[in-house]
């Protein structure tokens, strides 16, 4: 059985400027991923079918049931009749630990609090973020279009969220997409991990609007700045506010504004 396609071509009839006419357009898929660890059901996401095992891994990262990727025992990508399990193994302490507190998601790409049987859950207290790293409002700009190149599933189809590190001593962008832009940040982080690089060196730059979840993931993973073209909720301020990150939102062609931390961000330039 074969893996889920990412992109799907489809018929449609455009009106456009008075005139229908026939025309062709490519379409982001989205299936069904269930996440289990030995062989037991923790979550079941609506994502787009590429970049999987990074899903899993930054998923068990940015959830908490591994601290490390060494912690992941073993690690398959299965497709199955109705969508794909990413199948994994953990070591024996982290397997015990998760049993303790396992729980089942389920839910729609854009919601990232499925799932979630407590208050505390959702408003946990997050780690602080320790880094001595400063940007200037350049390298702002170029993270943004170090984005835009890395977006090859959206300039297809218009249609999926993206998420990019961005580290001074590297040209280009690691870039991950998805349907949903939680999925989009777990991705990233398990790309990162799994290359080895250290959160506190660089940033992550993100297509949508900073909510809570996706400053709860940037604590978790470490990152001390978190850029995003659009607008951020007031929680998502607090929160990054609390945590040590930098929140750049607004983040467009003709600038950006700092909500949290300014003093990592060097506007002399």
């Amino acid at each position: 059985m074969g893996m889920p396609i990412s992109v799907t071509e489809a018929a449609t009839m455009v009106w456009r400027r008075g005139a229908a006419a026939a025309g062709r357009r490519l379409l982001p898929e989205e299936t069904a991923v269930v996440l289990t660890y030995d062989r037991a059901s923790f979550a079941v996401m609506m994502a787009s079918p590429a970049s999987l095992e990074d899903f899993a891994v930054g998923f068990s990262l940015s959830e908490g049931i591994v601290a490390g990727v060494s912690e992941i025992a073993a690690l398959e990508i299965v497709a199955l009749p109705d969508g794909v399990e990413c199948r994994m193994s953990l070591s024996a302490d982290r397997c015990a630990a998760l049993a303790a507190r396992r729980r089942y998601i389920a839910g729609p790409a854009g919601c990232g609090l499925c799932g979630i049987d407590s208050l505390a859950q959702a408003l946990r207290t997050l780690p602080a973020v320790a880094s001595d790293l400063r940007v200037s409002a350049r390298q702002i700009e170029i993270m943004l279009e170090g984005m835009a190149r890395g977006q090859t599933m959206n300039r297809d189809t218009r249609a999926v969220h993206a998420a990019g590190f961005w580290t001074a001593d590297r040209p280009e962008m690691l870039v991950r997409e998805d349907i949903g832009r939680h999925n989009a940040l777990d991705k990233l982080i398990g790309a990162v991990a799994r290359r080895g690089d250290a959160a506190c060196s660089g940033a992550v730059c993100m297509t949508s609007r900073v909510s809570i979840e996706l400053v709860q993931k940037a604590a978790v993973f470490g990152v001390p700045l978190l850029v995003a073209i659009s607008v951020p909720t007031a929680h998502a301020v607090r929160a990054a506010e609390a945590a040590g990150i930098t929140l750049v939102a607004v983040a467009r062609d003709d600038g950006f504004e700092v909500f949290t931390h300014p003093a990592r961000v060097d506007f002399a330039e």
